[in-house]
């Protein structure tokens, strides 16, 4: 066996929550390494295409559960190289959530005005810009007018795309090839390496194990580059501060499995997972009522028929975001493209049946220009639970790419159903109003409720007894161990979750950086934001060339 490196600080995952806690860290003085289970690709990398090996299939983690799948990142810059850059801020009354635990689930130290100056150093680094609607694509459009012919409003959501470098090839989720997507890529990382940080792809974490003198031990295996169901070599090393932000499907599992060597974790650990709230609904439209009713057409004179043309969710309806209204009933409504593979096998067939299969569901597919997908974020209960962690991993890998089984367990509360029923049942009454579509929910028959924003596995609180971690990320009982990553947000956000979790982030460094300082590293806080529309871009060119 080799010899156990050392460095001051283990970063394990490079999303939002790694990303920015490796710049921040190294910038500071530490010395740094980033452990990433996938793959290092750059924008030449990114290809469009669906094909077994190709960068689709390459970066994506879809783990099946009981009762839940989840879909994320597996790559160097996670979720924000799949993700659709769509970024508000958290409502409010989110904050103010207690769930089903009967307290306020959030800190006390946090709300959304403690939290404003974080969301804006974010915006500054990405950056951050709002939409216009001159710009808004085609499915925008739509599910704009047909939101004010219902007599509902709808606004272009704030996004981190430079839209002047947008080809609206709309293949996004699969990693931008022109960069215009601004991905961790292009300014968190590229910072932190020029820092002198040390990104290691392919390297996946299994446990940790606490040294004598209070440092971390952490033992990982090297993944084949083609075969993720393939470990290489292992091996160790010992860092005095471990960042952990491998994801809200992962981060727990990592920690189960070193239940045995660290000691006992806190209740929370794997518990109170939250899908936050989503739920997808596939329109067909009537192209001749979209030109009759809503007096739409392109400039080719056809009515719509370009449901691929864009660039992923442009437009929303807040409607639905009162902070007077019950918890569990509130939610917002976002167009969203979802590509042909997964999307096109789980949209039902409207007052069909079967509904997601046969004669009829080949009828529809005819028609997938037509189609507008709605994805409603709304308030669930945070039931999801985590069994026995697998023996390497975070799920039992039945393909050679992205598929997995995984111990996650979920079933829906009263309190879920509610909300998703509302929204269900508000989509069909925006999108099929004066026989403009025909409106179904996604089938739940297959891989049950899906998300692709897992979040709460790990969560942050006052309370020990329903949060794995303090107002300062560090986890309860494990000193010098802290998680970053959409497992720290305490429950349901009612929209995407990735500016939040970045400003959580970026709030939880001063206290990492004090507590790596009194573990005897030399590191200072103070960096200030990277620059993404200028040094980042040159330098992603130079360092991954």
């Amino acid at each position: 066996m080799t010899a156990t490196e050392s460095t001051d600080v283990l970063v394990i995952g490079s999303g939002f929550g790694g990303a920015i806690a490796a710049y921040h860290l190294a910038a500071g003085g530490a010395r740094v390494k980033v452990f990433e289970r996938g793959p290092w690709l750059k924008a030449d990398d990114f290809e469009h295409d669906f094909k077994l090996g190709a960068s689709y299939t390459r970066v994506f983690d879809f783990v099946i559960g009981d009762g839940m799948s989840v879909l994320g990142g597996n790559c160097v810059g996670g979720g924000s190289v799949v993700y659709f850059a769509t970024m508000p801020r958290a409502p409010r009354f989110v904050f103010e959530r207690h769930g089903s635990i009967g307290r306020r689930m959030w800190p006390a130290a946090i709300n959304r005005d403690t939290l404003e100056p974080w969301y804006d150093r974010v915006a500054e680094a990405l950056p951050v810009t709002q939409q216009t609607w001159d710009r808004v694509p085609y499915a925008g459009g739509l599910f704009a007018a047909a939101c004010h012919h219902a007599g509902r409003t709808a606004n272009p959501a704030p996004s981190a795309i430079d839209v002047d470098m947008c080809t609206n090839c709309n293949w996004m989720m699969a990693g931008c090839r022109f960069d215009a997507k601004r991905s961790l890529l292009l300014n968190y990382l590229p910072a932190a390496l020029a820092h002198g940080a040390e990104i290691r792809p392919l390297h996946e974490v299994q446990h940790l194990v606490r040294n004598d003198d209070g440092s971390y031990r952490v033992h990982y295996r090297v993944v084949d580059e083609e075969d993720y169901r393939i470990l290489h070599g292992e091996g160790t090393i010992d860092a005095k501060i471990v960042v952990l932000a491998a994801g809200a499907g992962a981060t727990p599992v990592i920690l189960q499995r070193s239940e045995p060597h660290l000691g006992r974790m806190p209740h929370a650990v794997g518990r109170y997972f939250s899908g936050n709230g989503e739920r997808l609904n596939t329109a067909v439209f009537d192209e001749d009522r979209v030109r009759e009713v809503l007096k739409l057409s392109r400039p080719d004179g056809r009515a719509y028929e370009a449901y691929q043309i864009g660039r992923g969710p442009t437009v929303a309806s807040w409607d639905r975001l009162d902070g007077d209204l019950p918890e569990f009933e509130r939610y917002s409504l976002e167009q969203l493209y979802f590509p042909p593979a997964l999307g096109t096998i789980l949209a039902q067939v409207p007052d069909t049946s079967p509904s997601w299969f046969g004669r009829g569901k080949k009828e529809m597919l005819r028609h997938w220009q037509s189609w507008l997908t709605i994805f409603t974020m709304s308030e669930d209960d945070n039931e999801g639970v985590f069994g026995p962690p697998p023996e390497t991993g975070n799920a039992h890998r039945f393909s050679q790419q992205m598929l997995g089984h995984g111990p996650l367990r979920y079933r829906p509360t009263a309190n879920t159903w509610r909300g998703w029923s509302l929204a269900d049942a508000d989509v069909k009454g925006i999108l099929e109003r004066d026989g403009l579509s025909r409106v179904m929910p996604w089938t739940n028959d297959l891989v049950g409720a899906y998300t692709v924003h897992p979040l709460a596995s790990c969560r942050i609180g006052d309370d020990p007894a329903t949060s794995a971690l303090d107002d300062r990320h560090e986890l309860r009982g494990h000193p010098g161990i802290f998680v970053t990553d959409g497992s720290a947000v305490p429950g349901a956000l009612t929209v995407n979750p990735a500016s939040t979790i970045a400003a959580l982030a970026e709030r939880a460094m001063p206290g990492i950086v004090r507590a790596a300082r009194d573990r005897g590293v030399a590191v200072t806080y103070g960096a200030p934001s990277p620059d993404g529309e200028t040094a980042g871009r040159r330098a992603v060119a130079r360092l991954v060339s």
